[in-house]
């Protein structure tokens, strides 16, 4: 198998199922006979641009959703309890250990009005273009929360 076949697998398995870790997808692939190393799984992963979202009960899982200005606001206000603005920067306040997840779902978007972001445990701080980009990002996110 390709890795043309096998990333078109991966999404096949993805829009089927609500699958959260990369150990599932390789044992999902293994039971397709597929078999792929941890390393080759990751970059095939970052290649389709799956993100994280969390579902109704709180569980996060892989998706091929591609978000627009409202729902990328709504998705990150999902991982966010609370949000505060200091010039051009966001602040960020997560679950422990979900700061990463967010920062990555940020970054994986492409945006070009945010310049980049810088995950702790529970805190991301987002850097963005301008303060004119933080403020909209401010008053979206915390009018999902």
């Amino acid at each position: 198998m390709n890795k043309i076949q096998r990333q078109d697998e991966i999404k096949r398995l993805i829009g089927d199922n609500k699958i959260g870790t990369q150990e599932e997808i390789k044992h999902h692939l293994e039971n397709q006979g597929i078999t792929v190393t941890q390393a080759t799984l990751s970059r095939d992963l970052r290649e389709i641009g799956l993100i994280k979202i969390r579902n109704a009960d709180g569980k996060l899982y892989y998706s091929l959703t591609e978000l627009g200005r409202d729902d990328f606001s709504k998705q990150i206000s999902t991982f966010v309890h609370k949000v505060s603005q200091v010039q051009f920067m966001l602040v960020l306040g997560t679950n422990l250990g979900e700061a990463d997840i967010l920062a990555n779902i940020i970054d994986q978007e492409g945006r070009r009005d945010i310049l980049g972001t810088v995950a702790g445990a529970d805190t991301l701080l987002v850097i963005c273009q301008s303060e004119e980009v933080a403020e909209t990002l401010y008053r979206d996110i915390s009018a999902q929360l």
